[in-house]
């Protein structure tokens, strides 16, 4: 038999192989693992709500990351495909831009603010 130490996402465990096992299944010694306690999560703030006034439509991020740039200034007028915030994702940017024309009416995000799927990141007129 052989005994190994093995680190599985940050978890130990001990385990032994017996030799000649035609499975190559190892049996965990340990039910338990060894690890440290993770951190706990910091709680999401919530998104700001819209400022009094704000527009109708709303533009929401299309993917969860972090806003890297905010292209757009409040009543700022914007065509159909203009960028309006630049999201930070896996390394990639990708622009979030305005669905129709019209004016913006607010910016709900800063720079380096962290977002999810749907978020509202502004409202247009």
């Amino acid at each position: 038999m052989k005994n190994y130490t093995i680190t599985v996402n940050g978890n130990v465990y001990d385990v032994t192989v017996e030799e000649g096992q035609s499975t190559g299944a190892a049996a965990p010694r340990a039910a338990a693992p060894k690890a440290a306690p993770a951190p706990a999560a910091a709680p999401k703030a919530a998104a700001p709500a819209p400022a009094a006034g704000a527009g109708s439509v709303t533009v929401a991020a299309s993917v969860p990351g972090k806003v890297f740039k905010v292209e757009a200034s409040v009543g700022q007028a914007v065509k159909t495909g203009d960028n309006i915030i630049i999201l930070e994702a896996m390394k990639m940017e990708i622009p979030v831009v305005a669905p129709q024309d019209g004016t913006v009416a607010s910016i709900n995000v800063a720079v380096g603010d962290a977002v999810e799927n749907g978020d509202v990141l502004a409202t247009m007129n």
